[in-house]
């Protein structure tokens, strides 16, 4: 059991790292520091896209518009150290004082 809430833990990291990389990259295509029209920065953005964006639109239903201003991995990352440090953390030391 303690394996798999050490996985769970490793999985909510590295998800976290996925919207890091999200928004930088977004913050790169938005200011033309790399090429959009690239085929290898495209199927990057596209990925990115694809793995986070399921997570996104529910956030962005809820939040308020903030004109050119994009919160929501914000609030997503919020959410997995929330999920990730106390959630799991708290299982895994329930789990580990048996």
């Amino acid at each position: 059991m303690l394996a798999l809430i050490a996985f769970v833990h490793s999985l909510l990291e590295v998800y976290m790292w996925i919207f890091v990389a999200g928004a930088v990259f977004s913050w790169l295509i938005a200011f033309n520091v790399v090429n959009a029209g690239n085929q290898l920065v495209d199927m990057v953005g596209k990925a990115l896209y694809l793995m986070t964006e399921p997570v996104l639109r529910p956030i962005r239903r809820v939040l308020p518009a903030m004109g050119g201003l994009d919160l929501s991995p914000l609030v997503a990352i919020v959410v997995i150290l929330f999920l990730r440090d106390v959630v799991v953390l708290n299982v895994f030391q329930i789990f580990d004082d048996r």
